[in-house]
């Protein structure tokens, strides 16, 4: 198995598989809105080097259109069902030059030689405050070498591993951008029982000790910093046969095959 992950921040993976890069919810930016970037320095330009993006779904620090307009020409944009119709900028960006693809669960593409497989999310997926137009919340699992399931933003669903299918590594959210993480999302210990489900052979925690609102530095800070350390705990205790790999913020791993 030759798959590399770097983790960027925030949902900002990429996937290097037979020399394909995989480029996962963007976000190079210090600010966003009330959010800023505390951890981390914002990625460097290589960061938006891929062959294709996956968007998981259409909240703004997952699909941020100034992150997107620094993809070069040519490079394939996945996104959920519906986004085009409920984020129009998409649309002005097919016309610079990103192929714009469109999917639903179940759906496959193909990426030179990656097959990427879109699977359902429970989250909403709304682009939100604005519009009526909805598109669902995806996870994906990319498929060359390995099998890599970047699950973008969820909660646990009941047959999250029959969605899934048997994968090789599983990039999971395990915290958030503020103190309080509602319905559809994990925390470190939800992200180890769908860990527990899932079981791949590695993990690497994601979406977590990169943004908090500004102003609130001082409120429930343990929920920005400890869920990556929280998570390789649960880890261990329900998922022992999973090697858990913590990154820092623009470092890689390359997972091992299962023996």
């Amino acid at each position: 198995m030759t798959v590399e992950i770097t983790w960027w921040g925030h949902a900002t993976c990429t996937v290097a598989d037979s020399g394909v890069r995989v480029l996962t919810d963007p976000l190079f930016a210090r600010r966003l809105a009330h959010l800023r970037r505390r951890r981390g320095a914002v990625p460097p330009p290589e960061a938006a080097e891929a062959d294709a993006v996956l968007v998981s779904h259409l909240h703004s620090d997952h699909l941020h259109l100034p992150s997107l307009g620094r993809l070069a020409p040519g490079t394939r944009l996945i996104v959920p069902r519906g986004a085009a119709r409920a984020v129009p900028a998409l649309r002005r960006l097919s016309g610079q030059g990103l192929c714009l693809t469109e999917v639903g669960a179940g759906d496959e593409v193909r990426v030179k030689d990656l097959v990427v497989r879109a699977v359902p999310a429970l989250h909403d997926g709304r682009r939100l405050p604005f519009g009526p137009h909805r598109a669902p919340a995806l996870g994906y699992v990319v498929t060359g070498e390995a099998r890599t399931y970047f699950a973008g933003d969820t909660g646990l669903f009941d047959d999250m591993a029959d969605a899934v299918g048997a994968v090789d590594v599983a990039l999971l959210p395990v915290g958030g951008w503020g103190p309080f993480l509602g319905h559809g999302h994990l925390d470190a210990r939800r992200a180890a029982q769908a860990l527990a489900r899932i079981a791949p052979g590695a993990a690497v925690p994601v979406h977590y000790g990169t943004y908090w609102p500004i102003g609130m530095d001082g409120i429930r800070p343990h929920e920005f910093h400890a869920p990556g350390d929280e998570f390789v705990r649960h880890a261990a205790r329900l998922a022992p046969e999973v090697a858990v790999h913590r990154l820092g913020h623009g470092e890689s791993v390359r997972p091992q095959a299962r023996r």
